[in-house]
């Protein structure tokens, strides 16, 4: 894959499209009679192969054309987001954008041409010009782009996928790539940890605060003795002046500093029925103000819960957005919130950021979803880029929760670590987790490296069986981004340059309470054993946690300085980093973890009980350590309340 032109390394500190053996052109505009390299998904190969596709399926796809100016809107984007440069904070409206930048409505009347002639039926083209829409069979697309399909099995799910690159004519040298025809999108995932099935309750002894209930002052349950160590119960779930305790925001909300003015908006796929009158009932119960008038959410008729394939999840995706919802209201109650459901989370997502960037809805955006590494088909990842770019280049500030799964080793030597995209894009802000414990005063009593480890009960030792890696933030170093200028002299050269070469992208950026064991208290109305429906509250975590909290936190710095930001990473870097607090090991000795109690089945104890140790910062078996200083499990580290909130918004 090649650099970006020299006007964008230079304006983003190379922070380029690379790997870092290849120097290729997957990521180029076309020329000439060509394949779109990079097109074909790297799990489409013929050892996972899985069975024949049905050729009459109806598909939906999208061809995105490159800007114009090759990376000139790249180099703008980044100089509008970096404090000294000439063009700080003068960011383009959407109309200003598409001016500069879109690409040229005759390549649109190309491609919609082209796309006809093959038979296909051309519907979508969005005000930026991005990309055109088509429907047709897969038959149609085989042909069309003189390739084949075959089902695979990868990830533990079968699906599909172009056999050879896809080809294009060479008069349409526009194209980038295309994105729908293979079914990369359905690998996204949610960054969200929860302790059970998708119904559940978290089970007692739990402590309202860190330490109050502990091994030694309080029973379990069903009379089973423990060990001495870890001696704390996990806490049921923070909340409210809890996280805003934590992390030092207290004042400021008190002070009207709480997001006033600026909108954040949440993008994940369908949407949750009664979301807002679970984020009211939350708010009554934890101190919060109501969310109306202050909430929009934005979804395709049948968003709810109507599956477009097997492949989907809408239950498992209201609670995303539940969570999500009620963790940045939580640390920006004046803020606006705008919930955008994608129809899917098959082949929408894309499009989905697409419109809330080019219709300029939120001035902050959270993403809690992610695919596992950096995998996807070149004509998947780039036109995502270019989207993180335009937002950038209008002053949207874009987080991305950097996942759950550690360096995507899962603890197994030998296994090649990395990052997971988008949260590995130099454009976007990744947030890592932490573990945190939070005292009766709201004030924070340790704060960790996420990545646990989970040892079960072993009832005829009463010991703890030895524990094995479990999940914990991602992080690591990008295989496909040169490092960019905000990274430069603050990232240790053993993190970025870890595979030899010149040094490379490093994620995540920033961090935030992500440990489920320590986690957020959140609630949701789900339907029970009994058929009933009933609002309940439960425990849980993920970076899928950390990323609307910073987000909310974000809101406050940005209303605060009285304009935005567009990509927050070189504030965050600068002034942003000097008022972090350093998450370092210094507390694992005092606090190596805690005990979960958990019932057998999810929701009550009538199948019993089951006990584990969770520890703290168990990252012996993973290729990423918390370390002082930048490090690639929590990156700058996590804000220190108005100190940092003045840094930022001095910026």
């Amino acid at each position: 894959m090649s650099r970006l032109s020299r006007t964008a390394c230079a304006a983003l500190g190379a922070a380029a499209l690379v790997t870092a053996a290849s120097a290729g052109s997957a990521f180029a505009a076309p020329s000439g009679p060509h394949a779109l390299a990079g097109s074909v998904p790297s799990w489409a190969v013929a050892k996972n192969r899985a069975a024949s596709t049905d050729s009459t399926q109806q598909v939906t796809f999208r061809v995105y054309l490159n800007y114009r100016g090759g990376d000139a809107a790249a180099a703008y984007a980044s100089s509008v987001s970096t404090p000294g440069s000439a063009n700080y904070k003068k960011f383009l409206t959407p109309a200003q954008f598409r001016a500069q930048f879109s690409p040229e409505q005759a390549d649109v009347n190309s491609v919609s041409a082209w796309l006809k002639s093959q038979g296909f039926s051309v519907g979508t083209t969005p005000d930026n010009r991005k990309y055109v829409e088509a429907t047709g069979t897969l038959a149609q697309a085989a042909k069309a782009f003189d390739t084949s399909f075959a089902e695979y099995r990868t990830e533990g799910k079968t699906v599909r996928g172009n056999a050879s690159a896809l080809k294009v004519p060479a008069s349409l040298t526009a194209v980038e790539g295309v994105v729908g025809l293979d079914e990369s999108q359905t690998l996204a995932h949610q960054d969200k940890v929860t302790p059970g099935p998708a119904l559940f309750r978290n089970a007692q002894p739990m402590s309202d605060y860190w330490g109050q209930k502990t091994v030694q002052n309080t029973p379990t349950p069903d009379g089973t003795p423990l060990p001495a160590s870890p001696s704390a119960f996990a806490p049921k779930g923070y909340s409210g002046a809890q996280l805003q305790g934590l992390y030092g925001m207290t004042g400021a909300i008190g002070s009207g500093n709480d997001g006033h003015g600026v909108t954040v908006g949440i993008i994940d796929a369908y949407a949750s029925p009664t979301i807002l009158q679970d984020a009211n009932t939350y708010s009554t119960a934890h101190g919060l103000p109501s969310l109306n008038g202050h909430f929009t959410q934005v979804v395709a008729p049948g968003t709810y819960n109507r599956p477009e394939n097997p492949k989907q999840d809408p239950q498992g995706w209201a609670g995303e957005e539940t969570l999500d919802v009620e963790a940045v209201h939580t640390m920006a109650p004046g803020a606006d919130i705008t919930y955008i459901g994608a129809p899917n989370n098959y082949r929408d997502m894309d499009a989905i950021m697409n419109r809330v960037v080019d219709k300029h809805l939120a001035d902050i955006v959270t993403n809690s979803y992610g695919y596992g590494g950096e995998a996807l088909p070149a004509g998947t990842i780039k036109p995502s880029l270019d989207t993180q770019i335009q937002a950038a280049a209008e002053g949207i500030s874009l987080f991305f929760s950097s996942g759950d799964n550690a360096d995507e080793t899962g603890g197994v030597a030998g296994t090649a670590p990395t990052p997971d995209w988008p949260a590995s894009s130099p454009y976007v802000t990744a947030v890592g987790g932490t573990s945190a414990g939070v005292s009766q005063s709201n004030s924070r009593v340790f704060e960790l490296g996420w990545e646990t480890a989970k040892g079960t009960l072993n009832k005829a030792t009463t010991s703890w069986n030895t524990p094995a890696f479990l999940y914990g933030s991602g992080g690591g170093t990008s295989r496909l981004f040169a490092q960019p200028s905000y990274q430069a002299g603050v990232v240790p050269s053993g993190i970025s340059q870890t595979y030899g070469g010149g040094a490379m992208r490093s994620v995540p950026d920033v961090a935030a309470l992500g440990d489920p064991n320590t986690g957020m208290l959140v609630g949701e109305t789900q339907t029970f054993p009994d058929g009933s429906q009933q609002y309940s509250e439960y425990r849980i975590g993920g970076t899928s946690l950390a990323s609307p909290l910073y987000a909310g936190m974000f809101a406050l710095a940005q209303q605060k300085a009285g304009h935005a930001f567009g990509l927050a990473n070189p504030v965050l870097y600068a002034a942003g980093r000097a008022n972090s607090i350093d998450i370092t090991k210094t507390d694992i000795a005092t606090y190596p973890g805690d005990v979960r109690s958990d019932y057998v089945n999810g929701v009550d104890a009538s199948a019993g009980y089951v006990y584990s140790e969770r520890t703290f910062d168990s990252d012996a078996a993973l290729t990423i350590h918390v370390r002082p200083g930048y490090d690639d499990v929590t990156g700058v580290g996590v804000p220190n309340g108005q100190a940092w909130l003045n840094a930022v918004a001095s910026s």
